[in-house]
């Protein structure tokens, strides 16, 4: 049977034509969409209202953005491209220097950073997350300072005012704040206002933050602000990642590093 071309869909395959283009290309504009499938805007706001209500995108002014895989609770996140993670982190470990003070959220990705930091480089790890501590006390040339407060179990990490007084006593060369999203505009994102005020507070105790995502958080939606590309110094992405996606960092002023390839 032929696939309908877009000015031929019926309301059920407009959406999943929609559900493509936004996993494509990381947004659409209702604007866009109703002149390709050749019907009205409201027809278009409509789709987009029930693809919102399935929790399948995020409205945003003029149209939609897919929503992050770091709305999946972290446990569901830890069985999600366990090699893609790896070669994200490789990469970020290489900009690790001697005796540097890391500052380590939580997060499947940065639990991969912590595995594949270098054991030979008297490095100090301050991290809320158990996850990256159990990780790195197997190993041997780490100093480890767990920071301590209210463990969200969907974060798998300590949160709230103890967290954030006690990494206010930190001063860390680089940091890892873990990413829900990140858009070139105006930088990343969380989906948890504590969780968002911790990420910031790493940020501000850290000489360098480092932002380490696979390529679905790139121009994805979350819901609250932790900070502007001013205070990311590093990116590191995918190899997938297009050209277009990197010069909209890099000209902001972001070092973007790209992972090596993984093969399927």
């Amino acid at each position: 049977m032929t696939k309908p071309t877009p000015e031929e869909a019926l309301p059920r395959e407009r959406q999943q034509w929609i559900l493509d283009r936004l996993r494509s290309h990381g947004r659409v504009v209702a604007v866009e969409l109703a002149e390709t499938f050749r019907v009205s805007e409201d027809s278009v706001r409509r789709d987009l209202r029930d693809l919102a209500a399935q929790g399948l995108c995020k409205r945003v002014y003029g149209g939609a953005l897919p929503l992050s895989a770091a709305s999946m609770p972290l446990k569901q996140r830890r069985q999600e491209h366990g090699a893609r993670k790896l070669a994200l982190a490789h990469k970020a470990v290489t900009l690790v220097r001697q005796g540097q003070v890391l500052l380590i959220d939580a997060g499947s990705t940065n639990a991969a950073i912590a595995a594949a930091l270098p054991e030979n480089l008297g490095l100090t790890v301050v991290t809320n997350a158990p996850d990256v501590a159990r990780i790195l006390i197997d190993r041997e040339g780490f100093d480890i300072l767990l920071i301590g407060g209210r463990i969200d179990a969907t974060i798998g990490a300590a949160i709230g005012a103890q967290a954030i007084k006690d990494i206010g006593r930190v001063r860390a060369d680089m940091c890892f704040p873990g990413a829900c999203a990140i858009d070139a505009e105006r930088g990343l994102w969380s989906f948890d206002s504590e969780e968002a005020l911790l990420k910031r507070a790493m940020i501000e105790a850290s000489g360098e933050t480092v932002v380490v995502v696979t390529q679905e958080k790139l121009g994805s939606a979350a819901t609250h602000h932790v900070a502007g590309l001013a205070e990311v110094q590093h990116l590191v992405i995918e190899h997938s990642v297009s050209r277009a996606t990197r010069l909209a960092f890099s000209t902001r002023g972001v070092v973007v590093h790209r992972a090596e390839a993984v093969s399927n």
